[in-house]
């Protein structure tokens, strides 16, 4: 399960970000900035859904417990390059 707080924004926004699962939890500081939250959500999203579809993105990718506790959503590109291309399919139900 992925719950995603918004605690500020949105210069940038900012969220806190519990992942759990059977085999308990991570805690992660997130940031996003408006400018980012557009491009990838093109507007037809709320900004707390599309940290979720990053989230799940994520978690296609690697265990929760490696990812960072504190991040920008910026830097996920760095790690995985088709991430902006492959966002639609994780923010489409």
């Amino acid at each position: 399960m992925i719950d995603v707080t918004k605690t500020s924004g949105p210069k940038p926004y900012r969220f806190d970000v519990i992942v759990s699962d059977g085999g308990g939890e991570t805690r992660h500081d997130v940031t996003m900035s408006e400018d980012t939250f557009n491009r990838l959500a093109g507007g037809a999203h709320s900004p707390e859904t599309c940290l979720e579809a990053a989230f799940r993105f994520l978690l296609d990718r690697e265990p929760k417990e490696s990812i960072l506790s504190r991040f920008d959503v910026d830097v996920i590109s760095r790690y995985f390059p088709e991430f902006e291309q492959e966002m639609p399919r994780y923010l489409t139900p």
